[in-house]
């Protein structure tokens, strides 16, 4: 699922309930009628498991809501007369138990217990015997959801004014059971047989090709589904609409369909063509065929998540799917290329393969996210998206150097703590240790891993030991016919190049032991690099943005580290796995720079004349290093001066070599980690020296901002460095922006908003006619419609600007109402909160610096001038 988290998403139970629930109970909880109920725990028993759903659905979309009937094809692990499965809101009639055993069909008690979302089914008459196979059918109904989860109403507005009812589902982690009584956890797989009733004036789309429709009395039709490959129930989707599609063919024979409202299907080509080549490069590069005949993306006017990989149904956005060749711009291209790659990567990472519960999120998330960026690379080079990986990982350091950061596996029980698994530590630091991994034991030998673990772990769930083991000793004969990747030859280069020969000397290459230091604690290590000579000193600790130390003393990683030295193109390697380490150079060197192009989860701060030396090598013979090798000395330069490792004016005087910097991936880098400094002083009123650090940022990029040129040409990384320099350019009033901008601002209102601009420039244009009262009016009058922001984005576009202590003691009353109305004690409050606490210390350490350093810098460049 491709993430769109708000603020408060708070579909969920009062933080007390949840706290009683999650509870080990010795007794047994009451149901809703008063009886006990006779389960106490919020995991499903395994008494029994789930064969085969037969699902019937009738949404109606005047009333808006629906009925359904389900029958239920059990396997009995242990004699039982009780069943404890899931259901939400939903109102249960009518339940039977059917089976060779027991002759006529016998009535089940139903018992509610709505804090657990569970229903119990009890046989007062029949015993289910271990080993048999029993059938149980209930009739539900329920009102279409309201809330963008389970069964729920979307709906949008035609051109001439409609508004059109669309029902569709999104089940992912925990409504599956507001949509049908079910075992609602990923572990219990089965087939699903799919029917759903509609008016003539629908079409009804599901995970599988319809087989066939029948017409009904009352002008319904009913349409018949092909029964599903085994699959949990978060996947199973199905959509009620007016869709309008168009298809296209795989090299390997399957059909592509793009569906959206009929008004904007002219903009399903891009995510069609998308979408055939990277299905077609994921069959190939998985050596596994895609399952199912059939992949349906279905773009829905109302949709909370990003995407959803549902099999054979992918969900989105419609900023997600559809691509406007007049009106979308680059980044819009290359955002929904890598959505369309998440979920479709997804449809072997998280659907063939599934975690065996979602303390594993990652093993979905973070295979699908780092398998964005191999996909689209190799079927869309033009997008350059290895300039943007980086970016993630770096935002995944941000939340995961706070004390409240979780690892990337760890427990949870009830649907808030599920849902608050489905952040940047899930998604983005999984996808970085990942491409660490493949970086420590080399792209070949993990390709040929993860195939082995998608071969012998298809229409299974999996926990992490499962794939550390698959990764381990790659090329040992398992019996597995792993195809033609499994080849001797591929496995005679892969162990003679292996990672093990460039790690190590004498250790046994141990996967699992290295990726659990990555896996099981939260975090990640700065490395501290002392050069004496010939001789490196090594060191680790866990970076945290916290005063309190005692957070940072018990942790230990199995860093791969690499590193490149003066004199050389050479990538050198050495792993470290203790908290202290030597290693030696062959001769002294000018310069040594660790982490070669960031590829590994870790910072590194350059004790002595280290960072000197590189802030020379970048001002003498900047492109001597990578763009990621610059980028990242700006991040960890700043972020070292977070915590106090490295004063601020040594990672001031680094950004100076930037007026000669060209690369997207330094240029951004520069912008996050200057602009924020600005942004600090506006909300504490200091004027002068906000507009001293506008100033120099504006110094640094002058003159690459005025090399853009105000067109879409270029490639995609081109356009989005030309889109935000611009913008930045004329929001600080730079008169050579400016002036182009009101030019074209006029020109474009002059012909009432029909003449078209190029898109990647609409920003900065519109940025300055804004600037007058009747230019505003204008913009608000054409896109009073289109206008607003995310609530995440708000929050964290406030909080992360917020300095003051009086600020946090606002922020803290807010969230302490919030959580007494609500109920809910998300992480990205606590996240929110250290925040703001990190601005606060940051001010009150490096303001005096900050000054100083702008003070001097402002006095030589006047010099300079002279």
């Amino acid at each position: 699922m491709t993430r769109f988290v708000l603020l408060v998403s708070l579909t969920v139970l009062p933080v007390h309930l949840w706290a009683a629930v999650t509870q080990e109970h010795t007794s047994f909880p009451t149901s809703v009628n008063g009886e006990p109920f006779p389960w106490n725990k919020m995991r499903l028993p395994d008494t029994v498991s789930p064969l085969h759903y037969h699902l019937l659905i009738h949404p109606n979309l005047t009333s808006l809501d629906f009925t359904g009937w389900v029958q239920i094809q059990i396997e009995v692990n242990e004699n039982t007369r009780t069943i404890i499965l899931h259901s939400k809101d939903l109102h249960i009639s009518n339940a039977k138990l059917l089976g060779s055993d027991i002759g006529q069909p016998q009535a089940l008690k139903v018992l509610e217990y709505p804090y657990f979302q569970q229903i119990a089914l009890i046989s007062d008459n029949a015993l289910l015997k271990k080993g048999h196979v029993y059938l149980v059918e209930l009739e539900f109904a329920a009102n279409l959801s309201e809330s963008f989860h389970g069964f729920y109403k979307s709906t949008y507005r035609t051109s001439k004014g409609d508004i059109r009812a669309v029902a569709s589902t999104q089940f992912e982690p925990t409504s599956a059971r507001a949509a049908f009584p079910c075992f609602d956890e990923p572990a219990f797989k089965a087939n699903f047989s799919i029917r759903i009733r509609r008016e003539a004036k629908h079409i009804a789309l599901s995970n599988m090709p319809k087989l066939r429709t029948l017409e009904l009395p009352d002008g319904l039709f009913e349409d018949q589904f092909d029964m599903s490959v085994k699959m949990s129930t978060y996947l199973v989707a199905y959509i009620v609409s007016d869709f309008l599609s168009i298809s296209k063919t795989t090299l390997h024979g399957v059909q592509i369909s793009v569906y959206a409202v009929p008004e904007k299907i002219d903009q399903a080509e891009f995510a069609l063509d998308a979408a055939v080549k990277l299905l077609d490069f994921y069959d190939d590069y998985f050596d596994i065929p895609y399952p199912l005949p059939k992949q349906d993306l279905a773009a829905i006017p109302d949709f909370q998540c990003g995407a959803m990989e549902n099999w054979g149904l992918t969900t989105y956005r419609e900023s997600g799917l559809l691509f406007d060749p007049h009106k979308s711009s680059a980044s819009d291209k290359l955002g929904i290329t890598m959505i369309i790659a998440h979920e479709l990567a997804h449809q072997w990472f998280g659907n063939l393969v599934t975690m065996q519960w979602w303390n594993d999120l990652w093993l979905n998330e973070g295979f699908a996210k780092f398998m964005e960026f191999v996909s689209v690379n190799i079927t869309n080079p033009e997008l350059q998206v290895e300039d943007y990986f980086l970016g993630k990982c770096f935002e995944a350091m941000e939340v995961d150097s706070l004390s409240s950061s979780h690892p990337v596996s760890t427990p949870v029980e009830n649907p808030a703590q599920i849902q608050e698994m489905f952040d940047d530590v899930s998604y983005d630091k999984g996808a970085c240790i990942l491409n660490m991994l493949r970086e420590f034991l080399t792209p070949d030998a993990f390709k040929l891993g993860i195939v082995r673990y998608l071969k012998r772990y298809s229409y299974q769930n999996t926990v992490n030991s499962n794939l550390w083991e698959s990764l381990t000793n790659v090329c040992d004969s398992d019996g597995l016919d792993e195809g033609r990747l499994k080849g001797v030859e591929s496995c005679r280069r892969s162990l003679s190049h292996s990672g093990a020969s460039k790690w190590h000397s004498e250790d046994e290459l141990d996967v699992k032991a290295m990726m659990e230091t990555w896996t099981l604690q939260e975090g990640f290590p700065l490395i501290t690099v002392e050069v004496r000579g010939r001789e490196v000193r090594l060191s680790q600790e866990r970076y945290l943005k916290s005063d309190d130390l005692s957070q940072t003393s018990s942790f230990l990683w199995h860093v791969p580290l690499t590193y490149i030295i003066s004199g050389s193109t050479t990538v050198h390697r050495f792993l470290l796995k203790t908290k202290t380490d030597v290693l030696y150079l062959p001769e002294e060197v000018d310069w040594i720079k660790f982490n070669v192009d960031m590829s590994g989860y870790y910072i590194v701060h350059y004790e002595g004349s280290g960072w000197d030396d590189l802030i020379k090598l970048l001002k003498h013979n900047h492109t001597a290093l990578s763009s990621n090798d610059r980028a990242s000395l700006i991040n960890n330069a700043f972020q070292l001066v977070s915590v106090g490792k490295l004063p601020l004016d040594k990672a001031l005087d680094l950004t100076l070599y930037l007026s000669k910097e060209t690369e997207i991936m330094p240029v951004t880098q520069g912008f996050r980690e200057l602009v924020p400094l600005y942004k600090l002083m506006e909300k504490r009123d200091m004027v002068e020296l906000e507009n001293q650090m506008k100033g120099y940022i504006l110094q640094l990029f002058r003159k690459l901002i005025d090399q853009q040129s105000w067109t879409d040409d270029g490639s995609v990384s081109q356009r989005m460095l030309r889109s935000y320099l611009l913008l930045f350019g004329c929001v600080r009033g730079h008169p050579p922006c400016v002036s182009t901008a009101t030019q074209l601002f006029n020109q474009w209102r002059d012909s009432d908003g029909n003449m078209s601009l190029p898109n990647d420039v609409t920003m900065a244009v519109f940025s300055v006619g804004a600037r007058t009262e009747d230019g505003w009016e204008f913009l608000f009058e054409k896109y009073k419609d289109q206008l607003g922001r995310s609530n995440k984005e708000v929050r964290l576009g406030v909080t992360n600007q917020y300095s003051t202590r009086e600020m946090l003691a606002e922020v803290r009353s807010f969230f302490s109402s919030l959580r007494a109305e609500t109920g809910a004690e998300l992480r990205c409050i606590q996240q929110a909160l250290e925040n703001i606490e990190e601005n606060i210390r940051w001010m009150d350490k490096n303001l005096p610096l900050l000054k100083a350093w702008l003070h001097r810098h402002d006095d030589q460049h006047k010099n300079t001038e002279l």
